[in-house]
C-alpha cells in the first residue's frame, strides 16, 4: 500500500511539474512582501482589489476569491493561498466558498473548449493548476471537507477537471490519490477527538490531608526523576505532541467565534476549540502538579530542595526554547500557597528564579519574554538539529495577541471591502507556531515520566491552601481567618 501511495505521490509531482512552476510556500515567511509573484493581469475578471507598493491589503470577496482560482496563465502565490484560506472561514462557510471555486473553474473549462485549438491544448496545463490548488486546500485544512456538503462540491469539480484528460487517466489517479490522503487526515483527526488522556480532576479528599501527614514513602517527582534537564525534555516532548494536534482553523476559530458573539447569534459551523482547551488545560494542571509538589512535601529542608529543582527545570525548559512549560511552573510557583511558604523560600537560592521571572516580567507586554522568544525563533531558522528548532511560545500570550490583533482592527473597511491587511498578519503568526509545531522531538519518550506528570494527583486551590498552613502556620490575621474558615469548612463535611 505504502509503495502503491508512494507511486501516486511521484506521478502527482512529476505531472504537475511539467505543467506549472512551483512557488515555495511563505519564502519569506510572510513578511513586508505579502506576494512572491508579479501580480497576474486579471483584465476584467477582477477590478476591484487594492495594493500598496505592490501588496494586496483589501478587496471584496468575490475579487479575492477570483484571486484564489487559477487561469490558464496565473497560479496564486502560495502565501495568497494559505492567507485567504484560513481567513475565508470569517466571512464564508467553506462548502460555500469550494461551490464559488467549482463555479469559477466550470467558467473557464467552458471557455477554453469553446476557444482555439491552442487555448483547447491548454486543458491540462488548467487541469493541473486546480489539481494543485486542491491537493493545498485539502493538505492544509482538511477539516474543511468534514460535512457532505464539502465532500459533495469537491467530487463535482472533481469530476469536472478529469474530464481534461479523460485519454490516459492521469488526472483521476492523481484525485484518486488525493480523496484517499484527505480521508485519512479526516479520520487521523476524528480519533484524536476521543482525547487522550481525561481532564485531570484535582484531589477532593481534603480531610485527609489535614488529618494526616504524607507517609515519607508517599511517591514525588524527586522520586520519578531528580535531573532538571531530563524532566524539561519529557516536559517538552508533552507539549511538541499537544501542539502537533493543534490546526491553523482551530487558531481562526478564536476570529470566528469573537465575530458570532458580537453579532448577538451562534454559527452552527463553528466547533468546540477543543484542542485549544485541552492544551490550556495541560497548561493549568503543570501548573497546579508543581504547587502541589511543594505545598505536600513536610519537611522544610526537602521542600527548599523541591523548589530549587524546579527552579532548574524552569530554567532548563528556557534553554531548550519552551517558554510555556516554563511560564506554566514560575505560575505555580507564584500561587498563594506556595508564595507564602516565607520560611521555605528564606532558604532558597533565589538568584536563578529571579532571572526567570525577568524574563516573564509582564511589564511593556511581556517584552524581555518577547525579545527570547525572537531569539528562539532566529536560532531555529539557522538550526542544523531539531534541538535547536524547538521553539514553543507561551500559549495563553500567543491566543491574546490573535485576539487584540483581531480587536483593534476591522474585519471590513467603511468602503466594505474586505481588510485583508489584517488577515496578513494573523496568518503570519499563525504560520510561525505551525512551523514551530513540526519540530520533531528529539528527545526519548520515558514512560515512566510521563505517566507522573500526566497523572499524579493534583490538589485544589483549596487543598493546597490546607497543605501549605499545615506546613508553615498562618502569620497574620487574614491567613488566620482564611485557616479558620477552612478547618470549620472541613470539619462540616465530616
Amino acid at each position: 500500500m505504502r509503495e502503491k501511495a508512494a507511486e501516486m505521490a511521484a506521478l502527482s509531482c512529476s505531472w504537475v511539474q511539467e505543467t506549472m512552476p512551483q512557488t515555495p510556500i511563505f519564502s519569506s515567511m510572510l513578511g513586508s512582501s505579502c506576494s512572491g509573484q508579479v501580480q497576474p493581469d486579471m483584465g476584467e475578471r477582477c477590478v476591484d482589489p487594492v495594493y500598496q507598493d505592490g501588496n494586496l491589503v483589501s478587496g471584496s470577496l468575490e475579487a479575492l476569491i477570483e484571486r484564489l482560482v487559477p487561469t490558464m496563465d496565473y497560479y496564486p502565490d502560495r502565501t495568497y493561498i494559505f492567507t485567504f484560506l484560513l481567513s475565508s472561514r470569517v466571512f464564508i462557510h467553506p462548502h460555500e466558498l469550494l461551490a464559488k471555486v467549482g463555479q469559477i473553474c466550470i467558467k473557464q473549462k467552458q471557455q477554453l473548449e469553446t476557444g482555439t485549438e491552442a487555448e483547447k491544448a491548454k486543458l491540462k496545463s488548467f487541469a493541473a493548476k486546480i489539481i494543485q490548488l486542491l491537493k493545498e486546500w485539502t493538505e492544509t485544512f482538511p477539516y474543511d471537507f468534514q460535512d457532505e456538503k464539502s465532500m459533495k462540491e469537491l467530487k463535482e469539480i472533481a469530476h469536472r477537471i478529469t474530464q481534461c484528460d479523460e485519454e490516459n487517466g492521469t488526472v483521476k489517479k492523481i484525485i484518486s490519490q488525493m480523496t484517499q490522503n484527505l480521508l485519512m487526515a479526516l479520520s487521523a483527526r476524528s480519533q484524536y477527538q476521543e482525547i487522550r488522556e481525561k481532564f485531570r480532576q484535582p484531589v477532593t479528599d481534603k480531610g485527609t490531608i489535614l488529618k494526616t501527614k504524607p507517609q515519607s514513602t508517599q511517591k514525588d517527582i524527586l522520586s520519578v526523576c531528580c535531573d532538571p534537564l531530563i524532566l524539561a525534555q519529557q516536559l517538552t516532548y508533552i507539549e511538541l505532541e499537544r501542539v502537533s494536534n493543534i490546526y491553523p482553523e482551530d487558531l481562526m476559530q478564536i476570529v470566528s467565534h469573537m465575530d458570532s458573539l458580537d453579532n448577538h447569534k451562534c454559527r452552527s459551523d463553528v466547533t468546540k476549540t477543543y484542542n485549544l482547551e485541552a492544551y490550556d488545560n495541560w497548561f493549568n494542571c503543570l501548573s497546579m502538579l508543581v504547587a502541589t509538589e511543594i505545598c505536600r512535601v513536610v519537611k522544610k529542608k526537602q521542600r527548599t530542595r523541591m523548589v530549587e529543582f524546579f527552579i532548574d527545570v524552569a530554567r532548563e525548559c528556557f534553554n531548550i526554547g519552551n517558554f510555556n512549560s516554563m511560564m506554566a511552573i514560575i505560575s505555580g510557583m507564584n500561587l498563594s500557597p506556595v508564595a507564602r511558604l516565607k520560611k521555605t523560600w528564606s532558604k532558597v537560592k533565589t538568584a536563578k528564579f529571579d532571572v526567570l521571572e525577568h524574563h516573564m516580567d509582564p511589564s511593556s507586554n511581556f517584552c524581555n519574554y518577547r525579545t527570547a522568544l525572537q531569539g528562539a525563533a532566529q536560532r531555529s531558522q539557522s538550526a542544523n538539529s531539531s534541538r535547536e528548532k524547538i521553539v514553543i511560545p507561551v500559549f495563553n500570550l500567543f491566543i491574546k495577541d490573535i485576539y487584540f490583533l483581531h480587536k483593534i482592527h476591522t474585519n471590513r473597511l467603511p468602503n466594505g471591502q474586505i481588510n485583508f491587511k489584517k488577515f496578513w498578519e494573523i496568518s503570519r503568526q499563525i504560520h510561525d507556531f505551525l512551523t514551530w509545531k513540526q519540530v520533531e522531538c528529539p528527545f526519548e519518550k520515558d514512560k515512566k515520566i510521563q505517566t507522573y506528570l500526566l497523572t499524579a494527583p493534583i490538589y485544589s486551590e483549596e487543598a493546597l491552601f490546607i497543605a501549605s498552613f499545615e506546613s508553615e502556620g498562618p502569620e497574620n490575621h487574614m491567613e488566620k481567618d482564611s485557616w479558620k474558615t477552612l478547618r470549620t469548612t472541613l470539619l462540616n463535611r465530616a
